[in-house]
């Protein structure tokens, strides 16, 4: 009787289907087929603050550990330090932190799709055990456009970021035979990791329209932009194809956002297609207030992804009051002094630096874990306890 009813069934599927393909008047939804299988939609304000309202004030770093010069040296195998991960985020649960943000790359992906989900897991094991939630970025435009897999190159010395590296790299972004290889990554990336609650969010791509300023630009492509807009919002639709419980984002870094019908087409549809709002700002405290205003009227949470560059006066005791009182989740560039370098300026592409800056542009902790300056991991632990305190 049950393989009666079974047959039965089948049957009249795929006399719908037929149909449906016949008349093309069939929409997805009325095909019993497919009905089971929601679309995730963009998340509506409602959704986007019910999320919100259950997560802590959000406060923490983007994160590679000291020993890392990129995201390749973070994640390959024979790279990969949990021990060293352990003891830094430890130091972050030390002061309050509850997030971290990390950049994932394509390449680990080609090279090594169940390894990297294995150490992806050993990492959210090891931050869960600090009570801190992830972040996970996708995609990355700054720095080097030439990625390659393998042993990395040692940093330059005194130079910021010397070693980081685009993803998807220039050669793939001009090769649209390799997007499917993209779509792959993200798809089952994402769907891996779906329904994981130590998962925070999901960071699209990072600063899609990013230039690289002196470091790289002789070698960039004019056209970069032009090519990343479409495949922005692919990547967007990719992600949400598979129905992910977290939500997606692509924080805008640069720009006026005050007028939404001036600004950049970028700009607009990273801001259409996130779940909630995130950005980035290395300015002085008046304009982080300023922008925070401007975002306000898309009525969704924001996180502001990147901040904190002390010479430009972006810093903690700046900041942080501020979006206490607007309630704006913080994500600071830099935790452990380490390969990648950045203490040192920006402009360390254009300038000589020959020893240590006396005031560093980011980073919180020395190698050995002792604060750069006390005084702000007191403000970070302090504000955070008072925001996060149980009733």
């Amino acid at each position: 009787m049950k393989t009666t009813k079974l047959y039965l069934a089948l049957v009249l599927a795929g006399t719908l289907l037929i149909s449906c393909n016949k008349t093309k008047s069939c929409s997805e939804e009325n095909n019993p087929i497919t009905a089971a299988v929601e679309k995730r939609k963009i998340w509506t304000k409602e959704q986007a603050k019910t999320w919100y309202a259950k997560q802590p004030w959000l406060i923490g770093a983007n994160y590679n550990p000291s020993t890392a010069i990129n995201q390749l040296e973070m994640w390959q195998e024979e790279t990969f330090d949990p021990k060293r991960i352990d003891e830094e985020l430890g130091w972050a649960e030390q002061i309050g932190m509850n997030t971290m943000r990390v950049y994932l790359h394509d390449l680990l992906h080609k090279d090594d799709a169940e390894g990297l989900y294995k150490r992806m897991n050993r990492f959210l094991e090891i931050a869960s055990k600090h009570h801190i939630k992830i972040v996970f970025v996708l995609f990355d435009s700054c720095w080097d456009p030439f990625p390659k897999s393998g042993k990395q190159r040692e940093p330059k010395p005194h130079v910021h970021n010397s070693g980081w590296v685009q993803s998807p790299g220039q050669k793939v972004l001009q090769d649209s035979t390799q997007y499917p290889r993209l779509e792959k990554y993200i798809k089952e990336t994402i769907a891996e990791f779906k329904d994981d609650n130590r998962i925070l969010a999901w960071d699209v791509w990072n600063e899609p329209d990013n230039m690289t300023g002196p470091s790289y630009e002789a070698v960039e492509i004019k056209n970069k932009a032009e090519l990343i807009l479409p495949l922005l919002e692919k990547a967007f639709q990719w992600a949400r194809s598979t129905n992910p419980s977290q939500p997606l984002t692509s924080g805008v870094w640069v720009g006026d956002w005050s007028d939404e019908t001036k600004m950049q087409p970028m700009h607009k549809l990273q801001l259409e297609q996130s779940d909630i709002i995130s950005f980035h700002n290395y300015n002085k405290p008046q304009d982080f207030e300023k922008v925070i205003k401007q975002l306000q009227r898309y009525g969704k949470p924001m996180i502001c992804t990147e901040y904190m560059a002390r010479p430009n006066g972006s810093t903690f005791e700046g900041f942080l009051p501020i979006a206490k009182k607007y309630n704006v989740g913080m994500i600071n560039w830099g935790f452990v002094d380490g390969k990648s370098q950045t203490k040192y300026s920006w402009d360390s592409w254009t300038k000589k630096y020959d020893s240590e800056p006396e005031l560093w542009f980011h980073e919180i902790f020395h190698t050995d874990g002792t604060p750069y300056k006390k005084a702000e991991t007191d403000l970070i632990k302090k504000l955070t306890t008072e925001a996060n305190k149980k009733n």
